[in-house]
């Protein structure tokens, strides 16, 4: 009965969920991943961190892109 509550619950936060931009967070999980498994067996802990950070670091590299293409576009003139 639990096992078909699960089931029944994964199913329905797959279908709810909306589309999520995980920009960095695959890279970031990878080496979390890695780097928690080599440090004491804890590669689940590190992939949740490393995917925050990855996602972190993504998202102040699309906003730095952004401020540097706001600040080289051309004023239009009147």
């Amino acid at each position: 009965m639990k096992l078909i509550l699960a089931a029944a619950a994964c199913a329905a936060l797959a279908f709810s969920a909306s589309a999520v931009d995980a920009k960095g967070c695959l890279k970031g999980a990878a080496v979390g991943g890695v780097a928690g498994h080599v440090m004491g067996h804890h590669a689940l802990a590190g992939a949740a961190v490393g995917c925050a950070v990855g996602h972190h670091q993504a998202t102040k590299k699309a906003r730095a892109a952004q401020a540097t293409a706001a600040q080289s576009a051309p004023t239009p003139k009147r």
